[in-house]
């Protein structure tokens, strides 16, 4: 897949985290999931793959294929972090930032965002909550997750369960930066989750064990994608 693949709303994001279900032969049996379901159901599905996976994924698929994370720091001496430009190179579309499971300061979320657009990289920064979303939004990145983390993996969706914060994120955030996308994310795990969701006036929904940890992951994914 060639960098600068845009990800048209509204949209699925698929974050397979560094589960057992998603590493090597199985994840990139997701990716191609992710790939057929986006076709047939003319829907607009992006995966995140596992770190190691990403540019044999990224040139294997033609969806949007994110990193999970990357670090604020320029090439050079950094034994163990990923840089932008590794990212870049790998032929992803963009990158997850500050994900609850990992946290970074609000001056690398910025370098992170700054860097990434002068590389042509979209980012997806997560938020826990409101007033952290609206902040971020200063930043100016490509789109918002607000994922509050004790609906992550619950099966309960954020957007029932909590309605007002993905509701509220949207308004807040779009009125500092009206060209900014907004996902929702925790629990999701249906088509009827996503809808919720779009009805609330999210851009799309951002998940992850709903369809990796899923019996039948096509079959999963095929559900959430009659949501949108």
């Amino acid at each position: 897949m060639k960098v600068g693949v845009t990800l048209g709303t509204p949209a699925i994001v698929l974050n397979v985290k560094t589960y057992v279900e998603s590493v090597g032969k199985t994840g990139f049996e997701l990716a191609k999931i992710c790939e057929a379901v986006a076709s047939e159901q003319g829907a607009s599905i992006a995966i995140c793959p596992q770190q190691v996976e990403l540019a044999k994924i990224a040139s294997s698929v033609n969806i949007p294929c994110f990193a999970q994370h990357a670090d604020a720091v320029e090439p050079g001496s950094h034994t163990g972090f990923v840089t932008l430009e590794s990212v870049k190179e790998a032929g992803a579309s963009g990158l997850l930032v500050n994900h609850s499971e990992h946290r970074l300061k609000i001056a690398d979320i910025d370098f992170i965002i700054s860097k990434a657009a002068s590389l042509n990289l979209l980012t997806i920064v997560c938020t826990n909550n409101i007033a952290v979303s609206k902040a971020v939004a200063e930043l100016k990145p490509y789109a918002i997750a607000v994922e509050p983390p004790e609906l992550i993996g619950s099966g309960r969706a954020v957007s029932k369960e909590d309605p007002a914060i993905v509701e509220n994120t949207v308004k807040e955030v779009k009125r500092v930066d009206e060209s900014c996308v907004v996902f929702c994310g925790a629990g999701v795990t249906s088509g009827a989750d996503v809808r919720a969701a779009i009805e609330l006036g999210a851009d799309g929904v951002l998940l992850a064990s709903g369809v990796v940890k899923a019996k039948d992951p096509k079959a999963a994914l095929l559900d959430l994608a009659t949501g949108l």
